[in-house]
């Protein structure tokens, strides 16, 4: 599944979601997923990824807030039209569930803005119709 957001943000994100069967347990409740996602810089000046925030939701309501320096180690400075793709993962309680938030961004004069992750769905194959 791939999705993209943030109209009227100069940075864009987009996520494609894959479930990872092969390390899910659903006999134990654990249902694992992997997201790729990709940011595209569309300002005119350098920006920085400072900071993450994500909101994580199963199908139970179980709500699970996630926030920290960069991404997956780094934190990538995304020059005008350049993009940055990186690769992550979530453990849900459920065979479906839903993620969003924002990166907090910094931009070469040092002013912070965000750059919101609309919210997408990480759901087993065949799960939903």
């Amino acid at each position: 599944m791939t999705t993209s957001s943030n109209l009227g943000s100069p940075i864009k994100v987009s996520v494609e979601t894959m479930y990872v069967e092969h390390q899910s347990q659903p006999e134990k409740d654990k249902y694992v997923f992997a997201y790729t996602i990709t940011i595209k810089n569309h300002s005119l000046c350098n920006a920085k990824l400072e900071s993450r925030y994500w909101l994580i939701t199963d199908a139970n309501g179980k709500e699970t807030e996630v926030e920290g320096e960069g991404v997956v180690g780094e934190r990538p400075t995304i020059a005008p039209g350049e993009t940055y793709s990186y690769t992550s993962g979530a453990v849900l309680d459920t065979p479906v569930g839903t993620m969003q938030g924002h990166y907090v961004m910094r931009n070469e004069f040092g002013t912070e803005f965000q750059a919101p992750i609309d919210v997408f769905r990480l759901a087993r194959p065949n799960i939903l119709h």
